[in-house]
């Protein structure tokens, strides 16, 4: 099976890490009650936490490095996209480089973890100003495709030249980008 390669933000991995292990743990409180019982109460889940760990090869192993560094170095929340654990809202919380670094080898480990507004369904609030400046900015060039069965978020961010996180943050209505359906217009500009 071929697995899609992984994303975050701008950045896509030129093969997929070795290994990665996603946690999920589910949040309970075991209280006791009278005459000896007790009663769980379940509290939700936590974050998603995605850790891995990988190496990049060849000549260009320390620029492939810098340019994963770089995208560590942004600030904010980005879209994680994984090729099993799928596509969700995450901070890139570490980055290290793992051993002695060699002329054309680095290892490295990562770790995302979920970002919760995003996970709750909350969103970052602009200023009336921001909202009124951006909204002007987007009546004036906004171009919309209609999706056709097989499209793919992907594929039409691809097709438009945008990267899928301007394509998602164009397109608020669309709430799981993995799913969309025909019909469906969606905001590419």
């Amino acid at each position: 099976m071929l697995l899609t390669p992984m994303r975050y933000k701008t950045y896509t991995w030129p093969h997929n890490p070795r290994t990665c292990t996603l946690t999920r743990e589910r949040q309970t409180v075991v209280r006791k009650v009278p005459f000896g019982g007790f009663c769980v109460q379940d509290l939700g889940t936590t974050a998603r936490v995605l850790q891995g760990e990988g190496e990049f090869t060849g000549s260009g192993a320390y620029d492939e490095f810098r340019a994963l560094a770089a995208v560590f170095a942004q600030s904010g929340a980005g879209l994680l996209s994984h090729p099993v654990a799928g596509t969700w809202s995450a901070w890139f919380v570490s980055l290290e480089l793992s051993e002695e670094p060699l002329p054309d080898y680095v290892r490295y480990t990562f770790t995302f973890r979920e970002d919760g507004i995003a996970a709750a369904g909350l969103t970052v609030l602009k200023t009336s100003a921001d909202t009124a400046a951006s909204s002007a900015a987007a009546a004036s060039s906004a171009a919309y495709h209609t999706v056709r069965r097989g499209d793919t978020l992907w594929g039409i961010a691809r097709t438009y030249g945008v990267t899928l996180a301007e394509l998602i943050a164009l397109n608020p209505q669309i709430k799981n980008p993995n799913l969309i359906y025909p019909g469906e217009r969606a905001r590419v500009q």
